[in-house]
């Protein structure tokens, strides 16, 4: 499958978030979506996935612009994952990731929706908490669920909003590993969000780095991951050496003397 995005906008009134972004991805591979706060990540992916409506430009699967693919198909096409938030549900966890089979199944449950849930579940070595309610469990169970319930979707193009937050290092590498596996194993493309850069560098096969609205940079992370582009897009200067073939990053003592600086002065402000 075939994603393709081109001179894509979207914003509010007269005020653009994300402006004239294209790009084109024709493989599976894990991509990691890369900027600061506030720079239109979210935005992107929603408009994607037609959560959001561009204001200009297109998004194509396969050569057909998402707005001409009827709802449920185009949710057997993409799936999202969203960023962990206080939403809870009233059911058990497994009829939680069940409700990823709806596009597939409506409110009806085959064989296959059951094999599917179980499998995803297992995968995420979530077998302990199939029969509890969403409600009572942890942030970072809350994300694995909600990643379960988009595996369980089975899309050839999976989105996720910051499918690491609220995880523990061991888990957030854990999850980033599963989706580079899943990207190759079940033959998708898996585009997510992440704010670790050495998380992403290690894991991604390719990143986009956005910047005021607009992709700064595209290409692998080697390419991708520089102190000139890190100061650029996030104001920090860094340092970067490779472990195990990819990229690391460092933060140099000048930012965090900086840093600390700027803290200073606006508590003094505050004062």
């Amino acid at each position: 499958m075939e994603l393709e995005l081109k001179d894509v906008s979207f914003g509010y009134d007269e005020k653009l978030v994300i402006k004239d972004i294209s790009f084109k991805i024709e493989r599976s591979e894990l991509i990691s979506v890369l900027g600061p706060n506030g720079v239109g990540k979210s935005t992107l992916i929603h408009c994607m996935n037609r959560i959001l409506t561009p204001n200009s430009g297109s998004v194509r699967v396969d050569g057909v612009d998402v707005k001409e693919i009827p709802s449920k198909e185009l949710a057997k096409m993409i799936g999202y994952v969203p960023c962990s938030s206080s939403t809870t549900f009233p059911m058990s966890v497994a009829d939680t990731v069940m409700l990823g089979r709806y596009p597939h199944s409506g409110n009806r449950r085959t064989d296959k929706d059951l094999r599917v849930v179980h499998s995803v579940i297992r995968l995420l070595g979530i077998e302990d908490l199939s029969m509890r309610s969403f409600n009572e469990l942890s942030a970072g169970q809350h994300q694995k669920v909600m990643l379960a319930r988009g595996l369980a979707q089975e899309s050839k193009i999976l989105l996720l909003d910051e499918p690491t937050s609220n995880l523990d290092i061991k888990h957030q590498m854990a999850v980033a590993r599963l989706l580079k596996n899943l990207s190759r194993v079940k033959d998708i493309i898996v585009i997510m969000i992440c704010h670790d850069l050495n998380i992403a560098s290690r894991y991604s096969d390719r990143i986009i780095m956005m910047h005021e609205g607009s992709v700064f940079a595209d290409g692998t992370p080697d390419e991708v991951i520089t102190p000139e582009n890190i100061e650029t897009v996030y104001g920090v200067k860094c340092e970067k050496t490779m472990f195990e073939g990819c990229p690391h990053i460092m933060l140099c003592d000048s930012c965090d003397e900086a840093l600390n600086l700027a803290d200073g002065e606006h508590l003094a402000q505050e004062d």
